[in-house]
């Protein structure tokens, strides 16, 4: 779940990472089947690059896929939804769409102080048309927005 809430990736981008594709060091992703075939590197901070090392450990190297089941194949859409739905039933909270990670990985980045530029290209998208959908900000956002760059307060 950090995986998909530090770097944005689609559903079906995240499970067809392979093993090959992660510096667990440095954080670069190589994400190689994005939408619209086109490659794009994606990062992790230093809090889900220690949680991917320490499953790495337990994972071992006999499976070229980054993600998988405990029968060493390779996590599908089908097994990711599995997955949060028994992990929300564990935290006693309502199963969230796969999709919000992304949602959230946008708008959280943009409060951030984010660029729309680079999440752009984080986010694998050709235009900002399609980023705007991403980043419904709240009245609380755009009241913060204002006061960090209020003409009259901050001259």
């Amino acid at each position: 779940m950090l995986f998909l809430l530090d770097t944005g990736v689609r559903a079906s981008e995240l499970c067809s990472i392979n093993l090959e594709d992660v510096n667990p060091i440095t954080g670069e992703v190589l994400v190689r089947s994005g939408k619209g075939r086109k490659p794009r590197t994606v990062f992790l901070g230093s809090k889900s690059r220690k949680a991917l090392r320490n499953y790495l450990i337990l994972k071992g190297d006999t499976s070229t896929g980054l993600w998988v089941t405990d029968e060493n194949e390779r996590l599908t859409y089908r097994g990711l939804k599995t997955m949060l739905r028994r992990r929300s039933k564990l935290a006693k909270v309502n199963t969230p769409q796969i999709h919000a990670f992304r949602r959230w990985f946008a708008l959280t980045c943009l409060r951030n102080g984010m660029d729309v530029y680079s999440l752009q290209q984080l986010m694998g998208h050709a235009d900002l048309q399609v980023l705007r959908r991403y980043l419904k900000q709240t009245s609380t956002d755009l009241r913060e927005a204002h006061h960090r760059a209020s003409p009259v307060d901050n001259s």
